[in-house]
């Protein structure tokens, strides 16, 4: 019996793990991708620009959500929301694939009008993902979340070794054909196109969205086991029952590592003396909003920037193993939970500290500090690790504790941290694309000489 548990368990683990994969996979793989689809599409390297103010855009499906969860309580089929988006979403990855490089002719200019509009559609998904995915896992207990996180952090490491693989960015120096002994970049041809990419992403998409239907199949199959279970137990015990039936009731969520029924969540939703809005959820949500703007806007807006400079093989260290310190980071959260809010604090400031960092270097880029020192390149890739293992740390962390709190406060989650993220984002990217504020290093050239 013990043994039939725990591998359910793991199942569910994994299963909740590859559910919270396609939360954010569809723009993580639009971003890294970017390098390839602008030596194509029309818009060239305007392209990052036009991504970004669709992935504002879709914002639009949060705040439907959450105006719906205001004004109409307890009408909003989270579940049938989330088979829609999935559904959306693994149609346009597919038409992604094949459609990705038809270019349409509009007001006299020639664009990508199928590539834009699909990538629409996607960040459309994920910005929705934050405000339905999180309180859909309130059915299950506070250890399923932080697996929920790791499958979330896995939507950036997959993307990226996919990346990687195709050799996305690979550039040789070679001299110049003009013949006055300088040096040209010459980039080096994908290993294979970005159709293939696309498909990768049409999979991973498929996979979480099955993973969703086994979870739901689970949690009817288990809450009919209990129906069974409780007509059995009512025909030989009336009384007994009574007593069972009155402790579910006042604990509908404690039921060991199972999911709870539609019926249970309706009950624990509204906890009659648990007020929401208490200080210390409100720090909970500021360090929550703080952490998603750095990560998911304001640092990887300038990523290459810190890191070029110091070399390819830098940058590509840096994301590949920030990538892996996401999950990790995660992962341990399921053993050592901080719930110190003082903890929390100085984790934010320890992990701000590395993101100054960060920022001061891609200020001074091209000409970084330690440039061409070993302790350069290791400070920058160390700073990448710790930046993004604390900050993910902090949020698994902020997660759990709220969902604690309730349904509600799993939604309220969901809009901040799709609100840090947008926040962040709108704040680079005048100073990225508008101002100019950082200068990109040059390929193949000593860029402090010029």
């Amino acid at each position: 019996m013990a043994d039939s548990w725990w591998k359910g368990a793991v199942v569910t683990h994994l299963l909740v793990a590859l559910f919270g994969m396609g939360s954010w996979v569809s723009v993580n793989s639009l971003w890294l991708e970017l390098p390839v689809v602008v030596n194509v599409l029309p818009e060239g390297w305007n392209l990052p620009a036009y991504l970004s103010v669709l992935i504002a855009l879709g914002n639009v499906g949060p705040i439907a959500v959450t105006l719906v969860h205001h004004f109409a309580p307890g009408r909003l089929n989270e579940r049938l929301v989330i088979h829609v988006a999935q559904a959306l979403a693994v149609v346009a990855s597919a038409f992604l694939a094949i459609f990705w490089g038809q270019t349409l002719v509009v007001a006299g200019d020639l664009h990508s009008v199928a590539y834009l509009l699909l990538a629409f559609i996607l960040a459309l998904v994920c910005c929705t993902s934050n405000v339905t995915f999180l309180p859909f896992m309130f059915r299950y207990p506070p250890e399923y979340i932080r697996t929920f996180f790791v499958g979330q952090g896995l939507s950036a490491l997959f993307p990226c070794m996919m990346a990687l693989a195709q050799g996305v960015g690979k550039l040789e120096c070679r001299n110049s054909t003009s013949g006055n002994g300088t040096l040209e970049p010459h980039y080096l041809k994908e290993n294979f196109p970005a159709e293939n990419f696309f498909w990768f992403l049409f999979v991973m998409l498929g996979v979480s969205g099955l993973s969703f239907l086994a979870l739901t199949q689970q949690s009817a199959d288990q809450s009919e086991q209990k129906r069974k279970a409780g007509c059995s137990a009512a025909a030989s015990s009336s009384s007994s029952s009574k007593d069972s039936v009155e402790a579910e009731e006042s604990h509908p969520l404690q039921n060991g590592s199972l999911p709870v029924s539609e019926d249970q969540v309706e009950i624990a939703k509204e906890p009659p003396c648990a007020p929401f809005w208490t200080l210390r959820n409100i720090y909970l949500l500021v360090l929550l909003g703080v952490s998603n703007a750095l990560t998911n806007g304001v640092l990887p807006s300038v990523q290459s920037f810190s890191c070029l400079p110091y070399g390819s093989m830098t940058f590509h260290l840096s994301a590949v193993l920030g990538n892996i310190a996401n999950p990790v980071a995660c992962f341990m959260a399921m053993f050592v939970l901080c719930r110190s809010s003082a903890g929390l604090g100085a984790m934010a400031v320890f992990g701000g500290v590395f993101a100054t960092y960060l920022l001061a270097l891609a200020a001074l880029s091209p000409c970084p500090p330690l440039l061409g020192n070993t302790v350069g390149v290791a400070l920058v890739v160390i700073s990448w690790i710790v930046f993004t293992g604390l900050f993910s740390y902090l949020k698994v962390v902020v997660g759990s504790l709220l969902h604690e709190a309730g349904h509600a406060a799993l939604l309220w989650c969901g809009v901040v941290i799709q609100a840090g993220s947008l926040i962040g984002a709108l704040i680079m990217f005048p100073l990225v694309s508008v101002y100019h504020t950082f200068q990109r290093a040059q390929d193949c050239v000593d860029n402090c000489s010029l």
